[in-house]
């Protein structure tokens, strides 16, 4: 897979994602790396567009193209010291394996997030979907087929002084 062709989608074709597309892609996620094997993230695959929008207005700005998304996922853990960690690995071989699958993706950012009335994000997604109250929000995934075409990273793009060999 080339990496530098990956980008950030926010533009889906109005295709549904396949049952097998999607289990393919959550079986990925569910072996992701956590700390001890540990495991704390939890998922929830969303398709229905109802929902879908709902998740869309949870926070302030930032999310609303994702109301057409044809597939959401919401990642949420359980906390211990590396959940946070665990969760954001879990995210992104989910981007990864997407983008593998022939789907676009983009990391919607729900830390610390509120709606337009003040409402606590983490708490709105929680409400909209049931979860239960001691699992902890890491961020939402909109995914879908691109429609939208964006050029792959080329070597002029990569900062190679951020790059440090042994020594800072």
């Amino acid at each position: 897979m080339d990496f530098l062709s990956r980008r950030t989608i926010r533009k889906f074709k109005e295709k549904k994602v396949e049952k097998e597309v999607v289990m393919e892609l959550m079986k990925t996620a569910l072996v992701s790396p956590s700390g001890r094997n540990r495991k704390p993230y939890e998922f929830v695959v969303i398709d229905d567009k109802e929902i879908i929008k709902k998740l869309s207005v949870a926070k302030e700005s930032g999310a609303t193209f994702a109301a057409d998304a044809p597939l959401m996922i919401v990642i949420l853990g359980h906390e211990n010291p590396t959940w946070d960690d665990d969760c954001a690995i879990a995210s992104t071989i989910i981007q990864l394996k997407a983008h593998d699958l022939g789907l676009g993706s983009c990391w919607i950012q729900t830390k610390e997030k509120v709606d337009s009335e003040g409402n606590a994000t983490d708490e709105n997604i929680k409400k909209i979907l049931g979860a239960p109250s001691e699992l902890k929000v890491h961020n939402m995934m909109a995914l879908g087929y691109p429609d939208e075409e964006k050029p792959a990273y080329t070597d002029a793009d990569v900062d190679m002084a951020k790059l440090h060999f042994n020594k800072f």
